[in-house]
């Protein structure tokens, strides 16, 4: 059952970003153009949307015109309130082969961490698995609350040193270090080096 507020209909974003077929999208553009594309799919208003994720309706706003900048805690917050996977809202358009270079991938800064993860490939529709890049460096950890039942996280470290701390248990892990954990418990990331960095898939049933 979908709702919708009382002030707003669907298409109450202003100069919503709406790309022409076969377009090139900037990061930015991406997730604008996700997230116009999940909410009409939920059949929710925009203010719904961001009531139900606890951020403002400039902010949203702001992200389906292209123009916001958002952290990895508010896509997470705004995938939760359209009930799908993160991947959904960060999803580039598919190539039968395709190269993409780090640098033009959505990139979601944390706000409580130094800690940017980076979607390399989303989950097929045939499978629920999405690999994220890992950038961290030593300082706040990155806290992590619990994904769907069934998550399940995969980690392998590519470069410097990382803690990972979920169930009551501390792991330390080095270059080439491989790590599966339930991702729908409360998890701890903290890079004990510079320059760490992680490739996560995250697995879901």
């Amino acid at each position: 059952m979908t709702s919708r507020s009382n002030d707003d209909s669907l298409n109450d974003s202003q100069g919503a970003f709406d790309p022409a077929p076969g377009t090139a999208l900037s990061p930015s553009q991406q997730i604008a153009a996700a997230l116009k594309r999940e909410r009409l799919r939920a059949g929710l208003s925009l203010s719904e949307v961001a009531r139900r994720a606890g951020v403002g309706k400039s902010t949203m706003s702001g992200l389906e015109t292209g123009s916001g900048n958002p952290s990895l805690e508010t896509m997470w917050a705004l995938a939760a309130a359209l009930d799908i996977p993160l991947a959904r809202l960060l999803d580039p358009p598919p190539h039968e082969v395709a190269l993409q270079h780090v640098g033009d991938m959505p990139s979601l800064p944390s706000t409580t961490a130094n800690y940017v993860a980076t979607l390399i490939s989303p989950s097929p529709t045939n499978a629920r698995r999405d690999v994220y890049f890992i950038q961290a460096e030593p300082g706040e950890p990155r806290e992590s609350q619990p994904h769907p039942q069934g998550t399940i996280e995969h980690v392998i470290l590519g470069r410097g040193a990382a803690r990972i701390e979920v169930l009551g248990k501390s792991y330390d892990l080095g270059v080439g270090d491989y790590l599966t954990h339930p991702g729908d418990q409360p998890h701890r990331f903290t890079a004990l080096a510079p320059g760490t960095n992680a490739v996560f898939v995250v697995e879901s049933s």
